[in-house]
C-alpha cells in the first residue's frame, strides 16, 4: 500500500506524508508519518479546542466580544483579514472563522484570549510529542519574511517578487509551526473520543469541522455518503494540507492526515489537492480491510 501511495503523491507533483488511525478499533497506518512537517492552517484545530476547553472551565465566555481594529490586523485570504474597518465579533464567531474559512486575523484574536503557552501545555498534555506551535499566524507570516531578508510580512508581500525556492527554504519546519501525520490524528482521536477537553468543547471543535468550506482536498477521496469533518492548511503555492475525521455510513470512523510539498511553486494544486483525498481513501479503506481480517 505504501508504494501506491508514494505513486500517487509522485504522480501529482508532490511529496506526501500521512497517518489514518481507526477511531473504534486499534489499528492505524501511516507513510513518513513522525516526519516533522510545516503544519500551516491546520494548527488552528488545537487552537480552537484550546478556547473551548477554557469556556468550559469558566475561564472564557464563548458570547465574550472581541473588537478587531483594521489597524495591525493579521493579513490574510479570508474572513476579517480582508475587511477595512472595525470589526465587533464574539470568540464564538471567531472560532466558526477560523476553522470554516481559516481567517487569520480571527486566529490571532483567538489566541490572545487563550494564550499561546496554554496551547503548548495543551499540545503537551495530549501527547503532541512532534508538535510545536512556536507562534500565531502574524509570528509565521513575519518569520517567512525574515527569512527572505524582509522586516515583516507586508513589506515582503508588497515588494519585488522572492525566489520561490526561498519562500521553501523558509516552510521548513524547524522555521515555523509544525507538527507530523500522527500527531494530528492522535488530536482529533482525542477530540472525537470526548478526552481531549471536556466533552461540550469537543463536541463544539467537531461541529465547526463539519462546516469547513473546503471540499476539495479529503473529501474528494469519498461519495457523498461519507461525513467529512476536516481543517486544510495550505502556504505559499509549496505546502497544501489536510487533516480531518472520515465517517463512513453504518459504522467506521478514520482519523487521517495529510501533509504534501509541491515541486513546482503554485503548480498543479488542483492534482495535488485530489492526491490528497486519494491517499485517504486508500488509508481508509486499508484500515476497513483490517477490520474485515
Amino acid at each position: 500500500m505504501g508504494e501506491r501511495v508514494r505513486a500517487v503523491f509522485a504522480a501529482a507533483g508532490c511529496q506526501g506524508w500521512c497517518h489514518a488511525r481507526d477511531l473504534d478499533a486499534d489499528n492505524e497506518i501511516g507513510i513518513g508519518e513522525d516526519v516533522p512537517v510545516a503544519a500551516a492552517s491546520v494548527f488552528k484545530v488545537q487552537v480552537a479546542l484550546e478556547l473551548f476547553r477554557q469556556v468550559e472551565e469558566g475561564a472564557l465566555a464563548a458570547g465574550q466580544r472581541i473588537a478587531l481594529d483594521p489597524r495591525g490586523r493579521t493579513p490574510g485570504p479570508t474572513g476579517i483579514s480582508l475587511m477595512r474597518d472595525r470589526v465587533e465579533v464574539s470568540l464564538r464567531d471567531l472560532a466558526l472563522l477560523m476553522l470554516t474559512v481559516s481567517d487569520n486575523a480571527a486566529t490571532d484574536e483567538i489566541l490572545r484570549a487563550v494564550g499561546l503557552d496554554r496551547v503548548k501545555e495543551l499540545g503537551r498534555s495530549l501527547g503532541l510529542t512532534a508538535t510545536r506551535v512556536r507562534g500565531d499566524t502574524r509570528w509565521i507570516l513575519d518569520a517567512i519574511a525574515a527569512d527572505c531578508g524582509f522586516p515583516r510580512w507586508e513589506e515582503l508581500s508588497a515588494g519585488e517578487a522572492v525566489d520561490p525556492l526561498r519562500l521553501r527554504r523558509a516552510l521548513r519546519p524547524e522555521n515555523t509551526v509544525s507538527t507530523s501525520a500522527r500527531d494530528s490524528t492522535r488530536l482529533l482521536a482525542a477530540i472525537w473520543a470526548d478526552e481531549g477537553a471536556p466533552p461540550p468543547a469537543c463536541a463544539e471543535v467537531r461541529r465547526l469541522m463539519r462546516l469547513q468550506l473546503t471540499r476539495n482536498r479529503l473529501a474528494t477521496g469519498f461519495d457523498r455518503s461519507v461525513m467529512v469533518a476536516a481543517k486544510s492548511g495550505s502556504l505559499l503555492g509549496w505546502v497544501r494540507n489536510e487533516v480531518g475525521v472520515v465517517e463512513v455510513p453504518g459504522g467506521g470512523r478514520f482519523a487521517v492526515a495529510v501533509f504534501t510539498v509541491a515541486e513546482e511553486h503554485y503548480r498543479r494544486e488542483a492534482e495535488i489537492n485530489s492526491a490528497i483525498g486519494a491517499a485517504a481513501r486508500m488509508l481508509v479503506e486499508s484500515l476497513q480491510g483490517r477490520r474485515e481480517a
